[in-house]
């Protein structure tokens, strides 16, 4: 008898954003809420002429969605940074992961990967004197791919 699968859960996931060839991370941030994750495909419906009772679909173009993370906190300035570069070079990119973690809080259960990702919104929060940190209300990225990692993937 194989063992009952245990489902994913979603609260506990962390975003490794890098950019360049370094392989360094671009932040050191940890946010309360991760949303965009999806792609969708467009089909495309032909009909075959005399056949009234059949359409044919066929795969179109595949869309991508806007990574939003909400309620982060950071010790540095390096979504800042990475937005004001993006303004001054239009062409730099990143590519990031959202890595969902088993409850544990180690144990990696999959990695969903987006490549070429730009900032397209970066939005502080209201301000609080309890907090030492720097806190980011919201952060939002466009992404170019998204793709399923499973862990042993390479």
């Amino acid at each position: 008898m194989s063992a009952q699968p245990y489902p994913f859960t979603n609260f506990n996931f962390s975003v490794e954003i890098n950019r360049g060839s370094d392989a360094k991370p671009l932040a050191n941030a940890a946010f309360a809420e991760c949303d965009g994750l999806e792609m969708s495909m467009e089909v495309k419906t032909i009909r075959q002429g005399g056949d009234n009772g059949r359409q044919i679909r066929l795969n179109g173009a595949v869309s991508y969605g806007q990574l939003t993370l909400k309620r982060g906190m950071s010790e540095n300035f390096d979504l800042w940074d990475w937005f004001r570069d993006s303004i001054a070079d239009p062409r730099l990119r990143a590519n990031a992961e959202v890595v969902l973690l088993a409850p544990d809080g180690n144990t990696v259960r999959a990695r969903f990967v987006l490549s070429r990702c730009v900032p397209v919104k970066l939005k502080a929060p209201a301000m609080n004197a309890r907090d030492g940190q720097i806190a980011i209300e919201e952060f939002q990225m466009a992404y170019e791919t998204l793709a399923l990692k499973r862990p042993g993937d390479h």
